[in-house]
């Protein structure tokens, strides 16, 4: 069973289930969703220079609205919004990328603008 509740909350969508894998990546890989370790098999899998996680990945939907809002400063935002990084060794250096896109589904920018 995965660590991550497979519910979409209330104003996130499932955004996608892939990130792409940094240029020149090299094992071991930790992933991390939310600072939290994932474990590989169990919450996703290492396919094609990709990761791939079940469930999906979760982001927040903000409208202009909300944006303006939040920019303003009138008020922050507590939605589920999911965040993926990874370490991973590069020329023999141990390195962190924070915040990896994920790759969207098809109709993901859709469901994101509504």
């Amino acid at each position: 069973m995965s660590k991550r509740d497979a519910e979409i909350p209330k104003g996130s969508y499932a955004a996608g289930e892939r990130v792409k894998l940094p240029r020149g990546a090299e094992p071991p890989f930790t992933v991390f969703i939310n600072g939290v370790a994932q474990d590989e098999g169990e919450d996703y899998v290492i396919e094609g220079g990709e990761i791939v996680f079940a469930p999906p990945i979760v982001k927040e939907k903000i409208g202009t609205s909300r944006w303006l809002a939040m920019y303003l400063g009138l008020w922050g935002t507590y939605r589920k919004d999911e965040k993926v990084d990874i370490q991973f060794q590069r020329a023999g250096k141990t390195q962190l990328v924070a915040d990896l896109p994920v790759i969207p589904y098809e109709d993901a920018a859709e469901g994101a603008a509504q």
